[in-house]
């Protein structure tokens, strides 16, 4: 099977992480955290999922429909793309191919890949003729997840986020209750891992899910092999991926430092501690060079938690908690809803990054049932790079984060700690926190453990830029209080 190159329309989202502040003179600025343009987006694939046959089927007829669904897919989508070539210039180039590629993924849909990229414009109307066809159920483009990394200074050298502070999330008053549970599985659905000797202890064997070996960067695509190579980008390689260079940057081994967040080994002598001392962590690689397409992280998710994902082995440690520090300025598309929904009906919980550009919350954390975390510092105020709105649940400390790093720029180096600032470091700590939750209560469902992580959130002080403003609820129902959350918890037995 042959895929197209992966230079798809961004989810202008991925790992919501501003740069390691020992690293600031290096890194290259995103324009989606510091509030500038986003660049102009490309688009190389789409979801579609064609509609079910009305009647039950056997075994053997559901696996040759599933093939004709494969089929079906990819012949709806040439046939749109040639009724609509000449008014929306996507006449086939000589000796490209319409369609490139069809591959399914789960739930059910397929990934059509194009044998040239269009326009963010111009995939919107293509979705919309798609739509509008009978055999399609959902029709949508295959957004391109990305990192947003810019240089930023050391604010805390320690891990404020731990204690008692106005900002701070409680954690060392709920750890006298509890310190987590290894039956609980977190899944870091991130860029992977490296082997830290802070945090391999807690680390399961996961899966890499980047389809396109470009993105993957370890010579292949989809394997059992999660382990972080690096994700730097060159001037040339952001060519690539959007046609320019400003996504250009130094590895981020973010999944790293969002992994050593929930659960880097406590009491070793070595490094800080993670939000949980007790918990098996599963990475899921599923951005690398430019990040990587929605549907990779979608079958990630599902996987996660145990759900089938065709061509994939089935995963032997269902997690709990999906971690996803990633967003984006799109809305919540129905196939990244329909993911979400099937990991809640799993009885796991989807916790998402409010996103680092300052403004309305996107995909994933504006999907129904994520629990949307954006991010505050120790005065307990919104970093002016944290999203917030309507749809965030709750704040969580975000600003002057250490934990788990790499001193490479390119390809792996020494093990290190980093500081980092980002809703992508303030979602691990809701991700620890539900955990300790578990630890104590496992019975409770997805929406229990939001139900009790937002109502026991404590308020904004009477200072923080949360309370005077005049939007409503701009940071949620309030900061994270790890220990509240705890209590909460634990009142369900007595």
């Amino acid at each position: 099977m042959t895929h197209a190159r992966c230079i798809s329309n961004r989810l202008a989202l991925a790992l919501l992480s501003l740069a390691p502040t020992m690293h600031n003179a290096d890194a290259a600025q995103s324009p989606a955290a510091d509030g500038a343009a986003t660049p102009r987006q490309l688009v190389s694939q789409f979801i579609v999922k064609v509609k079910p046959p009305a009647t039950p089927q056997s075994t053997d007829a559901v696996h040759a429909e599933h093939d004709a669904g494969t089929a079906l897919a990819q012949r709806v989508v040439e046939r749109v793309l040639h009724e609509n070539a000449e008014k929306l210039q996507t006449r086939r180039r000589r000796g490209v191919d319409l369609v490139s590629d069809t591959r399914p993924m789960s739930g059910a849909a397929h990934v059509v890949m194009l044998g040239a990229p269009m326009t963010d414009d111009t995939a919107n109307v293509i979705a919309d003729r798609l739509r509008a066809q009978p055999e399609v159920e959902y029709a949508e483009p295959d957004y391109q997840l990305h990192r947003q990394s810019a240089p930023t200074d050391p604010l805390y050298a320690k891990q404020w986020a731990y204690r008692d502070g106005t900002g701070a999330a409680r954690f060392e008053k709920a750890w006298d209750l509890t310190t987590g549970s290894n039956d609980v599985v977190i899944a870091v659905a991130d860029t992977g891992y490296r082997p830290h000797p802070d945090l391999a202890a807690h680390l399961l064997p996961g899966y890499d899910f980047i389809t396109h070996p470009f993105n993957a960067n370890d010579g292949d695509g989809r394997d059992a092999d999660a382990s972080d190579p690096g994700d730097w980008v060159t001037a040339e390689e952001s060519q690539q991926c959007d046609g320019t260079d400003l996504w250009t940057s130094n590895s981020s081994w973010h999944g790293t430092h969002v992994a050593g967040t929930i659960g880097a080994v406590a009491n070793n002598e070595i490094g800080g501690a993670g939000g949980l001392w007790h918990t098996r962590i599963l990475p899921v690689r599923v951005l690398g060079k430019c990040g990587g397409p929605a549907s990779d992280v979608i079958d990630g998710m599902r996987w996660a938690v145990g759900l089938p994902v065709p061509g994939v082995p089935d995963n032997p440690h269902p997690a709990r908690i999906v971690n996803v520090s990633l967003g984006t300025s799109q809305p919540c598309s129905r196939a990244m809803q329909a993911a979400i929904d099937d990991v809640l009906a799993r009885g796991a919980s989807v916790v998402a990054a409010a996103g680092n550009g300052g403004f309305e919350v996107g995909e994933p954390a504006s999907c129904r049932g994520a629990i949307a975390v954006a991010a505050v510092d120790a005065d307990g105020s919104k970093p002016a790079f944290s999203n917030s709105g309507t749809r965030i649940d709750v704040g969580a400390p975000g600003v002057g984060i250490w934990s788990t790093a790499n001193t490479g720029l390119t390809v792996p180096g020494e093990d290190t700690y980093l500081g980092k600032n980002g809703t992508s470091m303030a979602a691990p700590h809701v991700s620890a926190a539900l955990a300790l939750m578990l630890a104590v209560e496992p019975t409770l469902s997805p929406q229990a453990l939001r139900e009790k992580l937002v109502a026991s959130a404590r308020p904004y002080p009477r200072l923080s830029n949360c309370v005077n403003t005049a939007a409503d609820t701009p940071c949620g129902a309030g900061m994270l209080d790890a220990a509240a959350a705890v209590e909460a918890a634990r009142s369900i037995r007595r």
